[in-house]
């Protein structure tokens, strides 16, 4: 069976729930990347309004804001412009890009020192790091962050990165 071909930041294999979305001002500047968890925030009224997720999660957008499979369409550049994403909610099987996780441990990342790789393997539990990025480790807990510990489990790993697929991780959401 060829392999899957994995042009996006997040490649669905089951959908749950999607649903359009606002975006606040910092992600219609500052772009996402797919596989982003975002939080809910204040918005126009009425209107649903996420922003970068720092460990609370109502769902992850499906699509970056300036995707490569989106140059060239009349999709480039529309989700920042007009500050919408589509989020996904709910119970999905999706293989996400290495952007779209944490790769590297909070200790390296944040202490200066060389990048420590985060190893992933199947059936470990994923929570959201304070960048919005899946991960395996509770960075409430390692920042001292007085919400800790973070319980709020949001998936599963299917399948670990491998260079063999590209690094993506393919994992069980349901949030």
């Amino acid at each position: 069976m060829p392999e899957i071909a994995r042009n996006r930041d997040v490649v669905t294999f089951h959908k749950g729930d999607a649903f359009t979305v606002a975006v606040d001002n910092a992600m219609a500047v500052g772009g996402w990347k797919g596989g982003q968890c975002v939080k809910y925030t204040t918005g126009p009224a009425n209107t649903p309004t996420v922003t970068y997720s720092d460990g609370l999660v109502c769902g992850f957008l499906l699509w970056g804001s300036d995707e490569v499979s989106d140059k060239f369409t009349s999709m480039t550049g529309n989700q920042p412009a007009y500050k919408y994403a589509v989020i996904g909610a709910g119970g999905w099987l999706v293989s996400i890009a290495p952007t779209g996780y944490e790769q590297y441990t909070y200790q390296s990342r944040t202490g200066g020192g060389p990048l420590v790789p985060i190893v992933y393997h199947a059936s470990d539990r994923l929570v959201v790091s304070l960048r919005g990025l899946i991960s395996s480790q509770d960075e409430w807990v390692l920042s001292g962050d007085p919400r800790a510990p973070n319980n709020y489990y949001i998936a599963f790993v299917v399948q670990a990165p491998s260079p063999a697929w590209g690094n993506y991780m393919t994992v069980q959401i349901s949030i």
